[in-house]
Order: C-alpha cells, then structure tokens, then sequence
C-alpha cells in the first residue's frame, strides 16, 4: 500500500475541525469518536518502536491510520509519545516490509528466495525442525528474540523439548546490571521500567545514560520534571551528551574508570558520616567489611585514575550525602562496557543502599502489591534430555540466556551440535559482538528461520522469512504494567494486517499444529484467549479495550512506611553490601578495582550509543524517522581533528585493532568528547539491498566491535573495548 506524505497530511486534517484535536481529552476511545462527530475512528493499544510499551492512541480515518498520540490515561506515556512512537505510521506503511513468506533458493547471503504459500512455509519448517530433532536432540534447536514475538517462539521450542532460549538484552544490555542488584538487593530496579523517582529526587548522577537520546518516554518526562524542580544533575560520561546539557557538573572520567569514582564516593560518604545510619544498621549487611575495604580508595587516587578534579569528586559526594535520602545514582540501562561490569554495578547499588535510597522518595520506588495469576492453558512441557548451554559456566547467568554462548556452541559443535536457529525480533548481526562470528555460526546451521516485519541483513541470511505484521496490526496480550502502580494494558489491532503478513501468535500457534503438537496452539483466537485472561484477573475487557489501560486499586505502594517496610529477596532478608553469594564463588565479595586497557597511541575508543529519533537498527529504513536522520557519523575531539588535519565533515574509515574497515563515514569534529575516544551513532551501514532507504548509508559500528570482554560472574559481552584508528578517505 502506498500512503505519501501528502496523503498522510490530508488524513491527518479530517475531522480535525482546526483545534479539535487538542480541546477533546481521551477519556475512551467511543468517547472521543463521537466527540468529533464520528468521522475518525480511535483504538488504544501499545507501541512496539521500542521496548518501553508505552499506550498509543490511534486515529483511522477510512481504513488508514493518520495519526498517533500518547495515551494519557498509561503511566508508560502520560499523554505523550516520542519521535519514533508518532513513526509507527511509517513502519505500518514501508514500502520495503516483508510481505509474503520466502524460502531461500540460493546461497545464503545472495538475496534469492522464491514467494511461498504460508502452508508451504510453515511445513517446510515443521520437516526441517522434525529431521533435525531426530538427528541431533531436540536440544540442537535455538531460539534468539526479543519483544513480545519471543513469548511465542519460546513455546515453539519449550514444546519441541529445548531450554536454548536467549535474548540478547541480557548479553549485551543490562543482564550484569540486574545481576548486581539482585545479589545486593535481591531483585533488579526495574519492573516494566527503572523504578526510578526522578520527579521527586533532589541530587541525580547518570553514569553513561544517555536520557534524551534513549528517549525512554516516561523517564524523559520524568527527567525534565526533575530539572524544572531544580534537582542537581551530575553526568559522568566522556561525551558531552543531551542529559550533560542539563548538568550542573559534567564529570568527562576516563573510560573504564567508573569504578574507580564510585569506589572513593563509597569512601567519602563512609568516612565522612554522609550515609544513612539508621537504615544502615537496620537494612544492611556487611557494613565494617565495606568501610575497611574501601578506605585506601581516596580522592587524590581517583583524580588520577579517573583524570577528573578532585575538587568535583569531593563535592558531587557531598552532594549526595547532605541530600539522601532523596537522591539517586541511576542504575543504567545499558551496561556490557569493559567485562567488569557486574562489580560496577554492585558499587552503584552499595552506594544507593548507603544513602538509603530504596524504597525512599527521590530514590528507587518499591514494587506495587498485587501480582498478576499466569494464565497458562497447554500441558506441562516436556522436560529437555540434556541440559541447555545457555548458562555457560558463568554462575550468575541470567534467565534470559547468554546469546554468545549459544553461538560459540552452534560454532564448537560442543557439548551438543545446536543445528537450528529461530530468530525473531532481534537483528543479531547489528546487536552481537564479532559479526564474523555470527556468520560462522549461520554457516553451520541446517535451519536458519526468521520472523520480523522487516528485511534486515540477519532476515536475509535465513532459509525461511516469515513475515510478522507490525504491532498496529495484532493482538498481542495484556501486558502486566508495574509502575508505582500496577495496571494492565492492552495491544489490539488498529487495522486489519497488510499484505499476506501475520501475528507472531498466528505464526507459532501454526507451527505447532504443523509439529504436530497441537496441545501447545493457541484455543481460539488470541483476542478470546486475552478475554479468558482478563476474566481471570477480574478486569473487564470491554473497557480496558475502549481506554488502553487500567490500573488494579490498591496496587501503589512506592514508599516504605511503618506499614510497608521494605523487603529484600536476599538470603539474608537484608541489603548484601558484603555479597556471600559471589565469596561462594569465588568472586570479591565487595567490588574491587582494576585498572583496564587503554588505547594505544594514535587510536580511540570507540563508544557508541543512540539518537533521539532511532532505536538502533530498528527505525533506520523507517520513512519519517530516515528524513530526520540518515546516516550516523563519527564525533572526534576538536584537538585531535586538527592534529589529524580534518574539517568538520571530512569523510574518514575508521580500521579498528584488528585491521577491520569501517564504511566511509563523515567526521563531527566537536569539543563535546574527550580526545581519547569516538563516538557513533548505532544501527547504521545496513548491508541489505531490501532495505532501501537505509542501505549502505552511515558506517556500522558493530562492524567494527570485533573483541569483547565477557564478564566472569554473569556471562554478559562488554563491548567498548575496541580502538580504532582515522584514516582520511581519498
């Protein structure tokens, strides 16, 4: 379907009435149809541009949807959306969406598939899945996703009998981040978002969190309420980043030395008196193993080590301490930075325990009461034969599974052969580290399938393309929401799906049948089976379908009070500032410091992160989100660009440590980074013709993240532990 901008702009004007659209409030979606007098239809549901789910509004006006607005009535939006929330309309109508089932004809890589009925596909698939699993076990199956596609993919393989089930937010995002605060707290900060009260905090210090550029709705919002309350802002990042222009100190700390700081801020706020004492004694353990570790961490040490003033070292500590409990030091989200990463984290949530702020306003919300019941209507499944790799030996790993190790085994062939890989939501040659290892990987499978909305370079590496509708299109369940509150809210087809695409649900439901293990599809429809689960939590779907959200009484409980202390899923039932656990291991049971590699001479570190209007390679090839911006390029300190002899926009490659080239890329020269790194933008140089809009444009960064440290406590991939160097192109 072609839908061009001025088609949009036309749509968009009906039924508007001039301001109409802003003097009608959203108190249901009948209620503002016939507000406007019936020539525009509206249906709530839920964004999937990014992972934040926030609550959507959209407009329809004769079978199209012209617009897009935040759901006042979702904790996730409040009313608002993002640039890239408002582009779902330009992921629902791009031309280059995969449209009908494909099946591979050619080499892989060579872009030869011929158009297949979904029979045809879906059968295909089932023989493969059958020969391989009687060849090689069913645990030689593999899923890797994200978003809520893997919930129904991962029932695909749990019934076939494997466990090898990962997600690539735990290896490379924040699995060492929840690691480390569910060994000192007893579970992550984070429930459908950070649970992070910035709106109330007087002191906030973001360590490499890019707020405004991750733009992470309700946290932005958040966040600039903060700023017009006159909370001080503290950003620790070498780059100048958006949050940083709204800093009162920005603290540019030599990469890799984070650890450092927070380790002498733990020391000042201990030797100081600047901790909270009560809550201290009342909450923690290991206090005097803490103190007594952390005293030959001083601030002269860390001005040096982390090439910051000691004056504002001194004085953010202080900061924090005369302000706590009110305070906050983010948690982050993204964090596989140097292999260290867990005992980074640790440190931040010691020093947040220190100034007591869990379960504090200006601190870290608690979880809201009230937990959903799981709605679970196939039999049990089978238990696997042999055990899953996605662990590895790493004795923190996550639940989500490690993405490195079930490639390393797909490549070993050890302890089992991994012969089929589904993919679904995730585009693993932008989002894992050492791309020449994933292709290796690729090349070992017999069975490579993949559902995505999208013609993304790992879509076409695969045998079998099955093509997803995009969340505008499908039910999708009813998303338990934990904010301060709890709540649920729903996704729910605006329109019809296009083309001879489906819903994820669709999609595995089919597949079992074609397995032959029908005990394990979808009873119905998965519309009839989220009415069965809103019945089962008391909630009426009607209304919840006409208003998108619904918060469940009682649930807030952000605060602890005499009446709701707080409560940590430790073993101990208290705070670990001394972990036992990682002792168990054989791991520091109280974060230590080491120093990590630094660039040789006449070579950067290269960082990278994301813009305002991308999530990552996700929105690339996306209509309205590839006007605003095309390509990525690469910041470099002002300095080091004279020393190099290069003008602002001088097209460069950058060859990394291990000779690999980057596409050309133009330079950003700027006083905004330190001079011993660069930065880029993530998710460009897409290598897939089928992604017209995106191809080629900008250099990828992953390309060029071909070393990774993995951390020895949880498993995760650090991945800014690659230098390059700047060769001007001809």
């Amino acid at each position: 379907m072609s839908f061009s901008r001025r088609s949009f702009l036309k749509y968009a004007a009906l039924s508007a009435g001039g301001t109409l659209l802003a003097e009608t409030p959203f108190m249901g979606a009948k209620a503002r149809a016939q507000a406007e007098g019936g020539k525009a239809r509206y249906v709530p549901t839920t964004c999937e541009m990014c992972f934040w789910k926030c609550g959507v509004v959209a407009k329809v006006v004769d079978g199209k949807v012209v617009k897009l607005e935040g759901n006042p009535l979702h904790p996730q939006s409040l009313g608002k959306l993002c640039g890239r929330g408002q582009a779902g309309i330009g992921l629902l109508y791009d031309k280059d969406r995969l449209k009908v089932p494909m099946i591979r004809t050619g080499a892989r890589g060579e872009n030869r598939y011929k158009q297949a009925s979904w029979d045809e596909a879906l059968n295909y698939v089932a023989e493969k899945l059958t020969t391989i699993k009687g060849k090689y076990g069913a645990e030689s199956i593999a899923l890797f996703a994200h978003g809520s596609p893997g919930t129904y993919f991962a029932n695909v393989v749990r019934a076939l009998g494997s466990a090898n089930i990962s997600y690539p937010s735990f290896s490379q995002c924040l699995g060492a981040r929840n690691v480390a605060w569910e060994l000192t707290f007893g579970e992550a900060p984070q429930s459908t978002c950070e649970r992070v009260d910035m709106a109330n905090s007087r002191v906030i210090v973001l360590f490499g969190t890019h707020l405004g550029e991750n733009m992470h709705n309700s946290q932005n919002q958040e966040f600039a309420q903060a700023v017009a309350n006159g909370a001080r802002i503290v950003v620790v990042d070498p780059r100048f980043s958006t949050a940083a222009g709204k800093a009162s100190t920005w603290m540019p700390i030599k990469p890799g030395t984070d650890l450092a700081l927070l380790l002498t801020w733990i020391n000042l706020v201990i030797t100081n008196g600047w901790y909270d004492k009560d809550y201290v004694n009342n909450y923690t353990n290991g206090f005097d193993k803490l103190a007594a570790e952390v005293k030959h961490y001083t601030p002269e040490w860390a001005a040096r080590e982390t090439e910051l003033p000691e004056h504002d070292i001194v004085e953010v500590a202080r900061a924090l301490g005369r302000n706590a409990p009110n305070v906050m030091v983010h948690p982050g989200r993204h964090f596989s930075w140097h292999g260290n990463d867990t005992q980074r984290g640790r440190a931040m949530a010691i020093l947040n325990a220190l100034l007591g702020t869990w379960g504090r306003p200006g601190g870290i919300w608690l979880s809201p009461k009230g937990k959903l019941a799981k709605l679970t209507e196939h039999p049990a499944y089978p238990e696997p034969k042999r055990d899953s790799v996605v662990f590895g030996d790493y004795p923190f790993a996550g639940g989500e599974g490690l993405t490195n190790v079930v490639r390393e085994t797909t490549i070993s062939g050890d302890p089992y052969p991994i012969k089929a890989w589904i993919v679904t939501g995730t585009n693993l040659l932008k989002t894992m580290p050492n791309q020449e290892k994933t292709r290796k990987a690729i090349d070992k499978l017999d069975l490579l399938v993949s559902i995505d909305v999208m013609p993304t370079d790992t879509v076409m590496m695969a045998d079998v393309i099955l093509p997803e509708c995009s969340y505008l299109e499908r039910h999708d369940g009813l998303f338990g929401i934990e904010t301060r509150e709890a709540g649920v809210a729903i996704r729910q087809p605006v329109i019809e799906p296009l083309y001879q695409s489906k819903p994820a649900w669709w999609i595995g439901s089919q597949l079992c049948r074609a397995l032959k293990l029908d005990d394990y599809a979808v009873k119905g429809t998965w519309e009839e089976r989220m009415r069965r689960e809103a019945k089962l939590w008391n909630i009426d779907y009607q209304e919840l379908a006409d208003k998108g959200y619904l918060s469940i009484p009682g649930s807030a409980a952000p605060y602890f009070t005499a009446d709701n202390p707080p409560t940590f899923k430790t073993k101990s039932k208290k705070i670990e500032l001394y972990s036992a656990e990682l002792e168990d291991e054989s791991f520091a049971p109280i974060p230590k410091y080491q120093a990590i590699e630094q660039p040789p001479a006449g070579q950067y570190r290269l960082l990278y992160g994301r813009s305002q209007v991308h999530t990552f390679s996700r929105t690339v090839n996306n209509q309205w989100l590839w006007e605003l911006f095309k390509e990525n390029q690469v910041w470099l300190n002002a300095k080091e660009a004279a020393r190099l002899g290069l003008k602002d926009l001088a097209l460069v490659r950058l060859v990394n440590q291990d000779g690999i080239n980057s596409e050309p890329v133009r330079v950003k020269v700027t006083e905004r980074i330190r001079p011993d790194c660069v930065y880029m933008v993530h998710g460009f140089g897409q290598h897939s013709p089928a992604m017209t809009r995106a191809y080629n444009r900008g250099a990828d960064d992953q390309h060029l993240i071909s070393k990774y440290k993995i951390d020895p406590i949880c498993g995760t991939t650090g991945m800014r532990v690659n230098f390059v160097k700047i060769v001007k192109e001809a």
